[in-house]
């Protein structure tokens, strides 16, 4: 990282800005030799200081390809966008926190879906056991990210006096 005082290094502190993000991109390899980065709604679950990310979709389609394609995957996410603009000093800049890993990513079973889902409806509910329909199971695919190098960077808002 070029500004190392911009770097988020504590473990706790990353955590805590990845739970106060709502869409995590995920970046996986592309069958014509592009990224394919898509923007998804997640869950996340820490344990013994392992990051592991779940997400949801459809039963088919080219983003299940192309993860059975090749597991490796990137992500990225981030919160607290603010435009910093001082017009007398010509000073314009966006304040923000972000999120950037890679890892391997694999689609679950079907008995591992109802706790992956449950992680997704902590992060957005704050409870776990936040109802859904269950008949939404048969005809979802659930799939997890076990995070392997993370890192995190903020940028925050310049003082004038």
């Amino acid at each position: 990282m070029r500004q190392k005082n911009r770097e988020i290094t504590e473990p706790v502190e990353i955590i805590e800005v990845m739970r106060g993000c709502d869409v995590c991109r995920l970046g996986l390899n592309g069958e014509d030799g592009f990224p394919y980065v898509i923007p998804l709604n997640f869950g996340m679950e820490v344990t013994d200081g392992k990051i592991r990310l779940y997400f949801h979709g459809a039963m088919e389609g080219h983003k299940l390809d192309l993860i059975r394609r090749d597991d490796r995957a990137a992500f990225e996410m981030e919160r607290s966008h603010e435009l910093q603009y001082v017009k007398e000093r010509g000073y314009c800049t966006m304040n923000y926190e972000s999120i950037m890993g890679k890892g391997r990513i694999r689609i679950l079973s079907d008995d591992a879906k109802m706790h992956a889902l449950k992680q997704m409806m902590a992060h957005y509910h704050g409870d776990s056991e936040a109802p859904f329909n269950p008949a939404a199971l048969p005809r979802t695919c659930v799939f997890a990210l076990d995070v392997e190098q993370i890192t995190g960077k903020r940028k925050e808002a310049k003082k004038f006096d």
